[in-house]
């Protein structure tokens, strides 16, 4: 049959998930102070406790010496040869002194010796586990919300989420009982235990998601390359296949989007870009600047930007809100992306034409003058030029003309330059010529034997000379003064 102090600390071991041997060696440790406590002894103190039976036993320890300075720790040889008879210098004798009752005083002592060597063991415990898991994903429960910080119940300890790995998204809330994944980032010991400090913005815990929800991920097949994140906004992952014939960005998308979809509702609705990564910078950051299509990208190595250009409807898109977009693609690459449209590109060349253009000017040779080709023209042009005006003339002089009356009667004049009239010489003659409304007089008809006024023949040679060229009208017409005159006599006449 066990012994009952076997059987209690088998429990408390059991209890406070602790190896038995642990629990036994704080129990040693305990009596060893109460038995100091009660005997007032001195020295070097042991005790054992028998794994089998439940017995305990007490010891003093002294090392054999040549002369005893102190007889509480050191035993002569002569001594220790009565104990044991092989006894050499620098052995220790065990000396058994187990005392027969432990007074009340020891077993409290006793009691808070071992109470606190099991949190010790306990703290030991908690310590080593989380430290082999520093840099991975740990899961809890919201205990409390602080005005700072966020207390998480791990389980066995606490950790604490401080406010610069919180984060400040509209998305995200902290409420008490709320369960979430963490990103353990240290473990460090403190007078109350292990201190573990959470993150909810550390990029390597979009890696670690992906590990977790992408196999190909886990097993290495598809290696994820860099990782650029914006808390509680948006994030960019490079993937690239360590096998050929795997399609990284397929592996990690899933089944129609089922393997993305569930990092994006752990991190409560982040934008994740899942990009192909390639060797060749170019070609990574057209991809990084995804889902923005890119016509062409030009790198500098010795300032380490790259110049991209895009089409105009893809300007915004590839810039982002915010710039946020290409400042992610940047990171992603590691890159200083400078993006222009396609229409931007083509005015700085053709700027760029421009200004080379002046300088290769002078080189070419001179132009002739033109007025040496006028002044040197041939005759037969000339001469060809004369011939069709003299043939219009004559085509005009054989035509017949339109009103044979008018023309008869009216001598032709010398032929004179056109003369030019302005707006207000004419704007005067109209409205000298008619007169106001309301007091306009009826033409009286004419009878029969009388002639008609002046007037109304010069009216009629008008009819009959509109289809008259505005050459020709403009040569035989009289001048603006005495047409003037005419109308204003016939209508005093009238």
């Amino acid at each position: 049959m066990k012994n009952e102090f076997l059987i209690a600390i088998t429990q408390i071991a059991a209890e406070k998930n602790l190896p038995k041997e642990v629990v036994l060696q704080a129990v040693e440790t305990a009596l060893i102070s109460a038995y100091k406590k009660d005997s007032e002894a001195t020295g070097n103190i042991v005790v054992r406790i028998d794994r089998n039976t439940g017995n305990v036993h007490v010891y003093a320890q002294r090392a054999v010496v040549e002369e005893v300075e102190d007889p509480r720790v050191d035993i002569s040889l002569e001594e220790a040869h009565r104990v044991k008879p092989d006894a050499q210098l620098g052995d220790i004798i065990e000396n058994e002194m187990t005392p027969a009752n432990a007074g009340r005083i020891a077993a409290q002592t006793a009691k808070q010796v071992v109470l606190q060597r099991l949190r010790e063991a306990e703290r030991e415990m908690v310590y080593e586990e989380f430290s082999n898991r520093e840099g991975d994903i740990v899961s809890g429960v919201i205990q409390r919300v602080d005005a700072r910080q966020v207390i998480v119940d791990l389980g066995k300890t606490e950790g604490i989420l401080p406010p610069t790995e919180q984060v400040r998204a509209a998305a995200e809330h902290y409420r008490p009982g709320l369960r979430m994944k963490f990103y353990l980032m240290e473990v460090h010991k403190a007078a109350r235990g292990p201190q573990l400090i959470l993150s909810r913005t550390h990029k390597n815990l979009l890696k670690r998601l992906f590990e977790l929800e992408v196999p190909e991920i886990y097993k290495g097949v598809v290696e994820i390359k860099a990782i650029a994140r914006e808390p509680g906004y948006r994030s960019k992952v490079a993937v690239f296949a360590q096998q050929p014939g795997v399609d990284p960005v397929g592996s990690c998308v899933g089944l129609r989007g089922i393997r993305i979809q569930n990092i994006v509702n752990e991190l409560n609705g982040e934008r994740i870009d899942v990009v192909q990564w390639d060797p060749d910078p170019a070609r990574f950051v057209a991809n990084a600047l995804s889902p923005a299509q890119v016509a062409g990208v030009s790198t500098s190595e010795e300032d380490n930007t790259a110049s991209v250009m895009v089409p105009d409807r893809q300007l915004s898109l590839a810039i982002g809100k915010e710039g946020q977009n290409a400042r992610l693609a940047a990171k992603l690459t590691g890159w200083r992306i400078d993006i222009k449209s396609e229409s931007a590109v083509q005015e700085l060349r053709l700027a760029a034409v421009v200004e080379e253009a002046p300088a290769e000017a002078p080189a070419e040779a001179p132009a002739p003058e033109p007025s040496a080709e006028v002044i040197e023209a041939p005759a037969e042009t000339l001469a060809t030029e004369v011939a069709p005006t003299e043939e219009a003339a004559v085509a005009e002089e054989a035509a017949p003309e339109p009103v044979a009356v008018a023309v008869a009667e009216e001598v032709p004049a010398a032929p004179a330059k056109p003369q030019i009239r302005f707006a207000e010489d004419l704007v005067g003659v109209v409205t000298a010529a008619s007169p106001p409304k309301g007091k306009r007089a009826k033409a009286r008809k004419p009878s029969k034997g009388e002639e008609p006024p002046p007037a109304a023949k010069a009216k009629k040679i008008k009819k009959a000379r509109r289809p008259v060229l505005e050459e020709e009208l403009e040569e035989e017409e009289p001048g603006p003064d005495e047409s003037d005159y005419s109308e204003s006599s016939s209508s005093e006449e009238t």
